[in-house]
């Protein structure tokens, strides 16, 4: 990705709506079950809403129940994890390798073969969708 990205928090509270700037810049949370990504089912590409950066693969998508949307495994070096202690809880934060905006936490009760859930809010993802194509033998 060629396009500059915000350097200051000014630059990203003129980029980002209200809601994306205190979720992806401020690591809060989108309210369970109210996300419009939650339920979509369309292949494609989960980019990141601040910059763009591809990091998950719809088919790594599942429905956990949890009112969140949820991956089992990330695409290689798209998103950073890191321990986070805030609300006295012990949790892995998720972030975007590319622009370092907070996109929710990992857990590791997923029911996939990796064990993986990384629960994402849905203000913090862009759907990039991928055309189906046909074939005529």
């Amino acid at each position: 990705m060629d396009t500059p990205l915000p350097k200051t928090e000014e630059e990203w509270r003129a980029k980002l709506t209200p809601e994306q700037y205190a979720i992806l810049r401020q690591k809060g949370t989108e309210a369970p079950f109210s996300g419009k990504l939650l339920h979509e089912n369309k292949d494609g590409m989960y980019c990141c809403a601040a910059c763009g950066a591809e990091l998950f693969s719809s088919t790594a998508k599942f429905d956990s129940g949890t009112g969140w949307p949820s991956f089992d495994t990330a695409l290689p070096g798209a998103v950073t994890l890191t321990n986070d202690t805030s609300l006295g809880m012990q949790r892995t934060e998720v972030s975007c390798s590319r622009c370092g905006s907070h996109l929710g936490h990992v857990f590791t009760d997923g029911p996939t073969p990796t064990g993986k859930r990384y629960c994402l809010n849905s203000v913090c993802l862009a759907m990039k969708k991928v055309p189906r194509v046909c074939f005529l033998l």
